[in-house]
């Protein structure tokens, strides 16, 4: 697919954490975020914070992205909490502050769909992207997809991060195939030539950089620079990389 000349040659990186999910919670400002982004070559970011509330995700990305509102994009992470409802802490993120979509961890939550189920229909009816960290549970992403197909579903890590189970990654990628509103995520990715071989199968409209990062392994921009180099390392055509490295999820964010 021709990328649009608008968003020609921009680098996004799909998956950058605020907040980690690791035993440390490990966070990150949005300093060294810019810094990294700018020592790597990458032009802007999607940014959000877990192992958190809702509430406090969205105190996180709104004060990052407010420092740096060309360079940071903001996701709301959906989490269940005790003491109120998220959803209407979700819509108001996305139609009144700004957020351009909505993470969701398996690790941190069910997604089960007694209790995902209203956050999908939320993103459907407000035309926004799920992404999901389904740590492998591609029958979820299966049911999330035919019951929303208007839903844009981010499929974290082509399924499960650092995956080594070719045929479970080849389950994620017929996944795509059979629904359109399949997005592959290629963060955290050890088989890199399965996401050559998503490209090739799915297509590049649907597949989309990320780095997972930061991470400081052995430093942020090392780590960042390793993970575009992994996209730019396989040799797609042209405009297959540029669609995958920024031009896909730019046309889903409408940035």
């Amino acid at each position: 697919m021709a990328v649009d000349i608008e968003v020609m040659g921009m680098i996004v990186d799909a998956h950058v954490h605020l907040k980690h999910g690791d035993i440390r919670r490990t966070e990150y400002r949005p300093e060294v975020i810019v810094e990294t982004m700018d020592r790597v070559g990458i032009d802007k970011s999607v940014v959000f914070a877990m192992s958190t509330t809702t509430k406090r995700s969205i105190e996180m990305a709104l004060e990052a992205v407010r420092k740096y509102p060309d360079r940071l994009i903001p996701f709301v992470y959906a989490l269940p909490n005790y003491e109120r409802p998220v959803i209407a802490e979700l819509e108001e993120a996305i139609t009144k502050l700004g957020f351009k979509g909505i993470k969701l961890h398996a690790g941190e939550c069910t997604l089960a769909e007694y209790v995902t189920d209203p956050v999908i229909a939320l993103a459907e009816r407000l035309g926004v992207p799920c992404l999901i960290d389904c740590m492998g549970r591609f029958w979820d992403i299966e049911r999330m997809a035919k019951c929303f197909p208007e839903a844009k579903i981010i499929v974290a890590h082509l399924g499960r991060y650092l995956c080594e189970d070719e045929a479970l990654i080849d389950r994620f990628i017929e996944l795509a195939l059979r629904y359109e509103n399949i997005f592959l995520d290629v963060s955290g990715v050890a088989l890199t030539h399965k996401i050559r071989e998503a490209v090739s199968k799915v297509g590049s409209d649907r597949v989309i950089f990320g780095t997972d990062g930061p991470h400081e392994a052995p430093d942020t921009v090392g780590f960042a620079k390793k993970e575009l180099d992994k996209i730019k390392a396989l040799n797609l055509d042209p405009e297959d990389e540029e669609a995958v490295l920024g031009g896909t999820i730019a046309r889903l964010l409408r940035i």
